[in-house]
């Protein structure tokens, strides 16, 4: 992953973007030298999603084998709802 300042990005931010989109690179972008985000392509992405989605379903099905419920005002509580 190539690391690049917001002022690197602001100058080029049209050969990043392709070169994440079509190269598959991956930029790191850093705002007073701590990484702040990063531009990466969208079969990445996607690939990204689709990992949090699979450890969000394992979640579920665990919680769901415990057979403990949590009182719905605790939960909005917790929630800060």
């Amino acid at each position: 992953m190539t690391n690049l300042s917001v002022s690197q990005l602001r100058t080029h931010i049209s050969d990043f973007v392709s070169r994440a989109a079509y190269a598959g690179e991956r930029f790191a972008i850093r705002k007073n030298g701590k990484p702040a985000c990063a531009i990466v392509s969208i079969k990445d992405l996607e690939l990204i999603e689709a990992l949090e989605d699979k450890i969000d379903i394992k979640a579920a099905k665990k919680a769901r084998r415990r057979k403990t419920s949590i009182p719905w005002d605790k939960a909005k509580k917790q929630l800060g709802i």
